[in-house]
């Protein structure tokens, strides 16, 4: 079955970086795009970031658009999203999950606090 491991959150001070990686297994990573999502306390989960299957298109929210790059490597069964000038408002734990594939990971918490 599809199993998803992120890894890599932890405590940042706003402006700090942070980059986060998703393990993937149970299914063919290099046939399906990815995403990553994140939930606030409080708050629904959104989508953050998307890529396709060879990485050659991304799209991102507005929200993290020119701060965060989302990219994979096909030979790890691996995507990342490199979290750049974070700010408060992105404090969450952060998933990542296989398009048109269902199951979550456990998600890795990212803290961003002075």
């Amino acid at each position: 079955q599809v199993q998803l491991v992120e890894s890599g959150g932890g405590l940042v001070q706003p402006g700090g970086s942070l980059r986060l990686s998703c393990a993937a297994s149970g299914f063919i990573f290099s046939s399906y795009s990815m995403n990553w999502y994140r939930q606030a306390p409080g708050k629904e989960r959104e989508w953050v970031a998307s890529i396709t299957t060879t990485g050659a298109r991304t799209n991102y929210a507005d929200s993290v658009k020119g701060r965060f790059t989302i990219s994979r490597d096909n030979a790890k069964n691996t995507v990342y999203l490199q979290m750049n000038s974070l700010k408060i408002d992105d404090t969450a734990m952060y998933y990542c999950k296989a398009m048109m594939l269902a199951g979550w990971g456990k998600g890795t918490l990212v803290t961003v606090s002075s």
